[in-house]
């Protein structure tokens, strides 16, 4: 069984997939943490820091080279990515790979190479999978789709928090989050968009618990476990 839940960013989608995740007892994958490993490695071995861009052929030409990998760390009850043997959890959420990973997104040659793997791990055992295009390119007969949304200002904020302390102003963070929309909705590869038969579910006003609750009741009372 996979559940896709699709949507922009900074609307929760990513925190909301680990709790059900947690509650159905399956496994989460985080497709957007791949896509931002890669941009972590291009940053780190094709970053142009006069035009502030990544060498995106050199990237192309790499992509075999990179190895990726989900591990489960008790600690945080999550599966958190690795480069290799190391741990980039935490360096995939900088604001440096922010600006650049609706870029590196876009490549057609990074979003075969992704999504042959997010296939691959689908097949592993029941999966809920999050991101901009699962329900529609990814698994598009996956047995439940979401489409998560939110206002742009409650967006805003809930990046803010996620990534403060920080110098960045809001106006800094919506002027990036408008930027990675663009990018994301206009893409000639897999945009990101609703599947028609994705549930909508805007949660501008509510919070994370709810837009659980919210999905786990669908879940239930259309008898899926």
């Amino acid at each position: 069984m996979i559940i896709a839940i699709d949507g922009f960013s900074s609307t929760g989608k990513s925190s909301v997939a680990r709790e059900l995740a947690k509650h159905f007892n399956i496994t989460h994958i985080d497709s957007g943490a791949m896509y931002r490993a890669i941009t972590l490695y291009g940053i780190r071995n094709f970053y142009d820091p006069i035009s502030k861009t990544i060498n995106t052929k050199q990237l192309i030409q790499n992509l075999n080279q990179i190895i990726l990998k989900f591990e489960y760390n008790p600690n945080t009850s999550t599966n958190e990515i690795f480069i290799g043997e190391e741990n980039v959890e935490k360096e995939i959420r900088t604001h440096i790979v922010s600006q650049n990973v609706s870029v590196i997104a876009q490549l057609p040659e990074v979003r075969n190479y992704l999504v042959k793997q997010q296939q691959m791990l689908g097949k592993t055992g029941d999966v809920i999978m999050d991101g901009r295009d699962i329900g529609t390119v990814v698994f598009p007969n996956a047995t439940f789709k979401f489409f998560i949304t939110a206002s742009e200002q409650e967006r805003v904020n809930r990046r803010y928090l996620e990534i403060s302390p920080t110098n960045l102003t809001r106006e800094q963070i919506k002027e990036n989050l408008r930027q990675r929309d663009k990018h994301d909705v206009e893409r000639e590869d897999s945009p990101l968009k609703k599947a028609d038969d994705a549930i909508l579910i805007d949660n501008s006003s509510l919070n994370k618990q709810q837009t659980i609750d919210l999905i786990i009741d669908y879940i239930e009372k259309n008898n899926s476990f």
